[in-house]
């Protein structure tokens, strides 16, 4: 015990050492951000004992390598796979138009099975032996936690995937999230629902959540509970379960037992899928139900619930409707005629133009720098609006988006002979909030929608 304590303690030391001097606010967020990634001394030992940054490559006729993990299986791989196919179709077009600074551009890929255990040795593999030069991340929370570590230490520009609240607790100046969820992240993903609840007649009053006890999960809903108290509501149940259940009628039953007028979920692919089966079977119905529910948006989770999904009130982050479609119509068309060949989501929605998109802004770093110097691209990325298929935006305090673009939704109208063409379109979802892009109003209470 004794030996491993001391280990434990040299890589805290190598590690604060090292970033430090890159501008880390303090040792005790450093400790606290790695601490909320449940890295075990392992993890943090490899990360923080791992060699210097790994310069660019200064032959001009070598590829610029960018590299990082997606889940192409497990949970997470109907979402990641449709971001793998985006970030392909960029490659491809920029290859096609010359690369970047006149190079070639090669993506360099693993998959990190929808298991953050495996995403700090795929890190440290990418930029020890693959020597990439520049790094993004995974998709998911949950799968970019474990990677900062690592890319502080080497000092890496590192853009995420639809991670939720990360650097709130690093405060590492290189990191930017490609997530619409503004200023406020925590709050962004549920404030839509507590929103449309506080403008009905008459108010409901009790708001009931449950949570899976991971990074994601967590972080939405300590938003949750801070948008409840902004919108008048008192919160009567708070309570997590662990991640793997596949049994979700006991949380139900609790949930009927106490009775809230709102029930809030903040959970990840399978546990929503569950949820709302378990809910459907047990003819659960709060005046609202919905809020941070993970999986609800990918085409194979949709078909798979249909007409359960009906009365959902839950986040987006991009629907097809003609004006957020406008700028993305011809990756979309490229993608969907690629899909199936491909084994990905036939739409690509969810996740697609997102893994598309956020190499469209790096790329953007590069061209406006002339440089794939980590600090250089930081810099910019910090001081640069970006115009990408998926929106235009500036990056804020803590590399989040200035400002708010995510979206509440309801479902509606779902049958069981609900197929592709249903979800291709807009007629089973309304967008609620923000006011710019509502297309109609809730279907209040939720039994009135079921």
């Amino acid at each position: 015990m004794g030996h491993h304590l001391a280990w434990q303690d040299l890589a805290w030391q190598v590690a604060w050492q090292d970033i430090a001097r890159r501008g880390v606010a303090s040792r005790g967020d450093f400790r606290r951000g790695l601490a909320r990634c449940g890295l075990g001394a392992a993890a943090i030992i490899v990360s923080a004992l791992v060699a210097a940054p790994v310069p660019g490559s200064a032959q001009s006729g070598e590829p610029i390598k960018i590299g990082f993990s997606m889940a192409l299986t497990g949970p997470l791989a109907p979402n990641g796979k449709q971001a793998l196919l985006g970030a392909k179709i960029w490659e491809e077009e920029t290859n096609a138009k010359g690369g970047l600074l006149g190079r070639k551009v090669q993506l360099v890929t693993y998959d990190d099975q929808s298991n953050p255990a495996t995403v700090p040795g795929i890190y440290t593999k990418l930029l020890d032996v693959d020597k990439v030069d520049l790094v993004v991340g995974p998709y998911a929370t949950n799968m970019n936690a474990p990677a900062m570590p690592v890319v502080m230490q080497k000092g890496k520009t590192y853009i995420s995937l639809f991670a939720l609240g990360l650097n709130s607790e690093f405060h590492y100046p290189k990191y930017f999230s490609m997530l619409p969820s503004g200023p406020t992240p925590k709050l962004s993903f549920s404030e839509g629902f507590f929103q449309i609840a506080a403008a009905q007649n008459p108010k409901p009053q009790t708001v009931a959540l449950t949570a899976e006890d991971a990074e994601f999960a967590r972080n939405a809903c300590e938003g949750a509970r801070e948008a409840a108290k902004e919108y008048g509501f008192k919160v009567i149940y708070d309570k997590t379960y662990p991640p793997g259940t596949t049994d979700f009628s006991p949380i139900i039953r609790a949930l009927q037992s106490a009775n809230a007028d709102l029930v809030v979920a903040c959970s990840y692919p399978l546990s929503s899928v569950g949820i709302l089966q378990s809910a459907n079977e047990l003819n659960f119905a709060p005046k609202m139900f919905g809020g941070a529910m993970v999986g609800l948006q990918a085409t194979a989770f949709k078909d798979r619930l249909k007409s359960k999904l009906n009365g959902i009130v839950n986040y987006e982050t991009w629907v097809p409707s003609p004006k957020l479609m406008a700028p993305a119509e011809g990756f979309f068309k490229t993608y969907q005629a690629r899909a199936k060949s491909e084994g990905v989501d036939p739409l690509g929605y969810y996740l697609g133009g997102w893994g598309y998109a956020y190499l469209q802004v790096l790329a953007e770093a590069v061209e406006g720098t002339k440089s794939i110097n980590d600090d250089k691209l930081a810099e910019y990325l910090h001081n640069n609006e970006f115009k990408t298929i998926m929106g235009d935006f500036r990056f804020g305090k803590d590399g989040e988006w200035t400002k708010s673009a995510m979206l509440t939704v309801q479902y509606h109208g779902v049958t069981e002979a609900a197929n592709l063409d249903t979800w291709r379109g807009m007629d089973y979802q309304t967008v609620l909030t923000p006011a710019d892009q509502k297309t109609g109003d809730i279907i209040y209470p939720y039994a009135k929608a079921k």
